[in-house]
């Protein structure tokens, strides 16, 4: 992917990948092996397809990837202390009842063996693992008995596509020991949790795994002012431009500014509702010394969307703006045009008098004539001159 990362730092990349696996791999792993083989071969099927499969079905829904799934863990505690990114799915089946916490990162929800094989093995309802390979879901929380399943959108600039606005959906299921996290493709903007982890910084390393689930959450919707860092500068960009002498050729750059901006208000209201839901839960998955540092994100979310709200009415100002400038561009256009057909018309008049041909006009026959009908059109001409400069029309 063409991610460009905003804060200047390189995104990790994760350094040994795991081939996706066949039907003959999950047979012995997980609960799918019942299934048909025509049941677990889903990868080929199209959205329209999904419709009226049954419940449950495991069916990536989202862009075609080819790269196979990656894994990374993060095994930490208060003196304790182990990170790999070169391992390989059973390896990872290994860390359901590690202690103190876990941290599995999985790259790539397009394979659906995988999906399916670390589901079961982690007791996850297969609704969940539906809605983890489904790209399109909705920022929520899904309390469930044996974890928290959460669903947020980390939003990035992909330069791939010019730079536009992306949202890639990201998956957390929050255990008693482990945290789990789903994402589309390499690169995120965790660096800093993991700086934190591995530096001790804070109380992430005395806390358990709810604790990481915010402090991820945190962090991508601090991303979020970034995004609209970004975006601010385009809309100043913008007006500069329109003021200028350059800005005849803004109105498909204001269009992408208004539309990545509903974009991002339709990617983080949803924040809000998950974020508030969040800090008024119950569960043993999630302590109550959270709701503090979960009112304050939610606080960010509200002036996110504030932001977002002011940039969208300054994106219709622009717009408004530009066609003020187009029309104030033509009204001077159509004043030139009419102060030179205005200086003509005297002309036009003179040269259409002495054009006929009357054989009879006095002024034919003088020697003077040619000169002084040349000398009364520059006269004329020039006080219409005069007069326009004066009243400040020129």
């Amino acid at each position: 992917m063409g991610r460009r990362p905003l804060d200047g730092l390189p995104r990790t990349r994760i350094l040994r990948a795991v081939p996706p696996l066949t039907p003959k791999d999950v047979l012995p792993l997980s609960a799918s092996a019942c299934m048909s083989f025509d049941d677990r071969d889903l990868a080929s099927l199209s959205p329209e397809q999904k419709v009226g499969l049954p419940p449950g079905s495991v069916v990536f829904v989202g862009e075609d990837r080819t790269a196979p799934v990656q894994f990374r863990v993060l095994e930490y505690g208060p003196d304790h202390l182990v990170e790999t990114d070169d391992e390989g799915l059973d390896e990872v089946l290994t860390y359901r009842d590690t202690a103190p916490v876990t941290w599995i990162n999985v790259t790539g929800v397009h394979d659906e063996s995988v999906i399916r094989t670390v589901g079961d093995h982690f007791h996850v309802h297969p609704l969940i693992q539906e809605d983890i390979a489904h790209t399109g879901q909705r920022p929520k929380l899904d309390p469930q008995a044996d974890y928290l399943y959460l669903v947020v959108k980390m939003l990035y600039f992909d330069e791939d596509l010019g730079g536009a606005l992306r949202a890639e959906q990201v998956s957390f299921l929050v255990g008693e020991r482990n945290l789990i996290s789903f994402q589309e493709d390499p690169g995120d903007v965790f660096d800093p949790v993991r700086k934190r982890i591995r530096n001790r910084r804070g109380h992430i390393r005395d806390r358990g795994p709810d604790y990481l689930a915010y402090a991820l959450l945190d962090v991508i919707v601090d991303h979020y002012f970034m995004v609209l860092d970004e975006l601010g500068t385009r809309t100043e960009d913008l007006e500069d431009e329109i003021m200028g002498a350059d800005g005849h050729d803004v109105e498909d750059d204001i269009h992408d500014l208004r539309r990545d901006l509903i974009f991002m208000r339709r990617m983080t209201w949803p924040m809000r509702e998950l974020l508030h839901q969040l800090e008024r839960l119950d569960s043993s998955f999630w302590a109550d010394d959270n709701r503090p540092y979960v009112r304050d994100t939610y606080d960010h979310v509200v002036q996110v969307l504030d932001l977002v709200e002011a940039l969208r009415d300054t994106a219709s100002g622009l717009h408004d703006l530009h066609m003020t400038s187009i029309s104030n561009r033509m009204n001077e256009i159509m004043k030139v045009l009419t102060i030179i057909g205005t200086i003509f018309i005297p002309l036009t008049f003179v040269a259409g008098i002495y054009g006929m041909n009357f054989e009879y006009m006095p002024e034919l026959t003088w020697q003077w004539a040619y000169p002084a009908v040349w000398g009364l059109m520059i006269v004329t001409a020039g006080a219409l001159l005069v007069y326009f400069r004066r009243r400040e029309w020129i």
